[in-house]
């Protein structure tokens, strides 16, 4: 089978700048919506974000109609009744205003309002059924108010599969928002974890699309159409990437201790978008395979500053308590990229041999988490060695995130990764 030899690069436009939210009425009315479902989460329903939502669309005079039932964490139930809402809303335009979960949510009602069909039919395969999106979707504006998923940039929507205990989703470059707009405005009221949580997103998504598996490994598409939005680590994305690492680490310190900061919030900002655009191309790897079933096996935990009303891991805590781990696994396939990792992250490099690389990764990640006060690893969060074939049965479906490691894992490998994350110092 031949190798592949092109990379597609796709983003949805940015808009950046304080204030930015209140040309979201103008950015909808030129792309010709009319009557507009305005997606957030019941903690933002009242806030000064939102009401400059609303009132910038119905300035436009457009209908502008307030959805703010988005579950932090969104599982197939809470997509689905926005589905219901969003199809009987006969809606020609969205807005979303919210962290990752918001503008996931806002992204399957458009699609599943614009193109019915059985839930699972756009679902990543195995889990789904992997059908590609049949065209272009609504207008869709992405507002994000924490610096994290970067989904203001790419085309996947992440959630639980409740009969299954697995997260998973759905991924096509139509899921794209048309504008992402990124308001440094927008942050300033996160509680201290969610913006940890949120900002060591943005690390991991840099990290692993800078390590994955290069876009010229992997089988060519039958057809140019089949090209995955994942596509492998690839000089495009690098870029992007190796900036978001480098803001990230200069700025989440700085972000937690004073929300206040203007520049390092605006930074953080742009790095979520940096990161997003890095691995919306290139893809992630084994710590958000890894991530899936921590968030879709929890039984009791709830990070502080997060809704109490059920059992949640922050998408981005998952995510980074298995990375030391997986670097130290994934290091012997590239170390020059693991060690210029570590570097943009800050650490010291000079001297530094091919074999250290994963070790001075992982301390790197590890000393910067325990300053952003992370868990000590999984046990912190009540899981034990008895729940490491559950977590490895929910990695092993991910296949459109763990196939992209540069260093393939078996089961037998990843049941020793999932131990080696129980307690990291």
């Amino acid at each position: 089978m031949p190798q592949e030899t092109t990379v597609l690069m796709s983003s949805s436009r940015i808009k950046f700048g304080p204030g930015a939210t209140r040309e979201v009425g103008y950015d909808m009315h030129q792309l010709g919506a009319r009557r507009v479902m305005v997606v957030t989460d019941p903690n933002l329903a009242k806030s000064e974000t939102v009401a400059v939502v609303l009132a910038a669309l119905r300035a436009e005079g457009l209908d502008a109609v307030l959805y703010d039932r988005v579950r932090i964490e969104p599982t197939d139930v809470s997509f689905k009744e926005a589905i219901r809402f969003a199809t009987a809303g006969q809606f020609d335009g969205y807005v979303a205003v919210g962290g990752g979960s918001v503008m996931d949510t806002a992204k399957a009602a458009n699609l599943y309002a614009t193109y019915p069909a059985d839930f699972l039919t756009y679902v990543n395969a195995p889990i789904g059924q992997g059908q590609p999106v049949p065209g272009r979707l609504k207008p869709l504006l992405a507002i994000p108010t924490t610096a994290g998923t970067g989904s203001e940039t790419t085309g996947v929507a992440i959630f639980d599969l409740l009969e299954r205990h697995v997260k998973t989703g759905i991924a096509h470059n139509m899921l794209r928002p048309d504008l992402g707009i990124v308001d440094p405005h927008n942050t300033i009221s996160l509680p201290r974890m969610v913006a940890a949580c949120t900002g060591w997103d943005v690390l991991c998504h840099a990290i692993e699309s800078l390590t994955a598996l290069p876009y010229h490994q992997r089988p060519a598409p039958a057809n140019p159409g089949l090209r995955p939005s994942y596509q492998g680590a690839n000089p495009i994305s690098d870029v992007w990437a190796a900036r978001a690492i480098e803001l990230v680490s200069a700025n989440i310190v700085r972000v937690l201790q004073d929300p206040e900061d203007d520049e390092a919030r605006s930074q953080m900002l742009l790095a979520a978008a940096f990161a997003g655009i890095g691995f919306g191309n290139a893809g992630v790897h084994l710590p958000h395979g890894m991530s899936y079933p921590v968030s879709g096996g929890v039984r009791s935990y709830v990070a502080e500053g997060y809704p109490a009303d059920h059992p949640l891991v922050p998408h981005g805590m998952a995510v980074i308590l298995n990375a030391p781990a997986v670097f130290r696994f994934t290091a012997p396939a590239d170390p020059a990229r693991h060690l210029l990792a570590a570097r943009l992250m800050g650490a010291d490099t000079s001297g530094a041999r091919p074999e250290d690389a994963g070790d001075l990764l992982a301390t790197t990640i590890a000393g910067l988490m325990r300053r952003t006060g992370m868990p000590n690893g999984l046990a912190a969060l009540g899981y034990t060695a008895a729940d490491v074939d559950m977590l490895v049965a929910g990695t092993l479906p991910q296949h459109r995130v763990t196939k992209l490691s540069p260093r393939p894992a078996g089961p037998d490998d990843l049941r020793q990764l999932f131990l080696d994350s129980m307690s990291l110092w």
